[in-house]
């Protein structure tokens, strides 16, 4: 993931944007992307950041209870689709194709971006770029501008004019999408809802229903899975396998194809295997999924149309491998929409405008309902937990149909059910 950074030297009103293209990569969908790793804050549940330093953030209130809202951002044109965040500096996007850059501490509108390029669905932050998937079938990468520190330019759009007219002459690069319609294999036929980057790669799910594979190094399409049944809604990468929610009720599991020859070249050849299926309920959509390794145990989270929040858990056994239900409860009203982790509190998002908070057993995959967020007008279409600490807490971004993107203070010490 990206980090971006503000000059030390100048004030927080004059701030310098950079982006480091030294910064790791990690996964885009449930994790944050910090210059703070969320492994130090771990380490330290009561570590403080400089930017985001409570007595620095606007407060609506006291911290009386064990989670607070702590301000409310408004200025996008349409609905908010997706966050993510870059060091001291938050990005959120709409459905009104525009993208704003937040600044911390002080949360205030830093720039903007983007607009009249297509509703934005889903947005990527990788070493100095950033990638955003659009509703008109197309991925655009942007970089921050050398003559401007707060204009992002457009670097590219996915697939670039190279990899198109590498193929659009060979009969055998056009699939079929409709009748009497054909389109490259690179190409994707219809929104693109979700992205996910690990190891170079950067993957993005469409409601086309399929998954594509793309080279960060060369921004090449090296593969297109044809994923599932319906509609991809989520993606996850993490530790080399891919996980995709779909509209068919079903979280996939995709693994790196190691005996394929054409695992590493420009091809249209599969190389990457499905290796689990994770049944939801009939005819209910996945709208979302989470990952969680921890000591060896591999466990993977869906929130569901019908509001029910399920977990799997993978059991390695001498003939392959399997997945166990552990976890089926009803946690919202309406769909759940998006959710996200901080240590041990998962966060689930949904249509009824609210936020379940929940706590997992790291043992037994089990999780407890330990508090509900409500202050939303609109439903809840993203989540981004930060992994910088705050007073024994971590901050919760929200971004909503509503048009607004909150900012809200969660003790990591939350035990007892409350609501806001």
């Amino acid at each position: 993931m990206c980090s971006i950074l503000v000059n030390p030297k100048r004030s927080l009103s004059t701030p310098l944007l950079y982006l480091s293209s030294s910064a790791t990569e990690s996964n885009s969908s449930s994790s944050s992307s910090s210059s703070i790793s969320s492994d130090a804050a771990e380490d330290n549940p009561y570590c403080y950041s400089r930017q985001f330093d409570l007595n620095d953030v606007k407060m609506l209130g006291g911290l009386s209870k064990s989670y607070k809202l702590l301000d409310v951002l408004s200025g996008h044109v349409g609905a908010i689709s997706c966050l993510a965040l870059c060091g001291e500096f938050v990005l959120s996007a709409s459905q009104g194709k525009d993208i704003i850059v937040w600044q911390q501490p002080d949360l205030r509108l830093f720039t903007k971006f983007g607009t009249g390029e297509g509703s934005v669905k889903a947005l990527v932050t990788v070493g100095n770029k950033v990638f955003t998937a659009h509703q008109d079938t197309r991925i655009r990468v942007w970089k921050v501008s050398r003559r401007s520190e707060n204009v992002f330019r457009l670097l590219n759009t996915l697939p670039t004019t190279k990899d198109y007219l590498g193929k659009c002459m060979k009969q055998s690069n056009y699939v079929q999408i409709r009748r009497h319609h054909k389109k490259l294999w690179i190409e994707h036929a219809d929104s693109i809802s979700c992205l996910a980057v690990e190891n170079g790669f950067i993957y993005s799910g469409s409601w086309d229903k399929t998954l594509k594979v793309w080279r960060l190094s060369d921004l090449k399409c090296l593969e297109s899975i044809k994923a599932h049944d319906d509609a991809i809604n989520g993606l996850i990468a993490k530790n080399g396998i891919v996980y995709s929610a779909s509209a068919d009720g079903k979280i996939k599991v995709w693994g790196k194809d190691l005996n394929n020859k054409n695992s590493n070249s420009n091809s249209n050849s599969s190389c990457h295997r499905l290796e689990g299926v994770l049944e939801g309920h009939k005819d209910v959509s996945m709208n979302a999924a989470l990952v969680v390794v921890e000591n060896g145990n591999e466990r993977v989270y869906g929130g569901a149309s019908d509001g029910y929040l399920m977990g799997w858990e993978r059991e390695r056994e001498k003939e392959g491998e399997l997945w166990k239900l552990v976890v089926e409860i009803k946690a919202h009203q309406l769909s759940i929409l998006c959710l996200s982790l901080m240590g041990d509190i998962l966060c689930s998002g949904s249509a009824d405008k609210s936020i379940c908070l929940w706590r997992k057993d790291g043992l037994r995959g089990e999780i407890s309902k330990v508090g509900i967020i409500r202050g939303h007008e609109g439903p809840i279409k993203c989540l981004q937990a930060s992994p910088n600490c705050v007073g024994g807490g971590f901050l919760l971004y929200s971004g909503s149909l509503d048009k607004t993107l909150r900012v809200w203070w969660v003790s990591k010490d939350i035990k007892d059910t409350e609501e806001l």
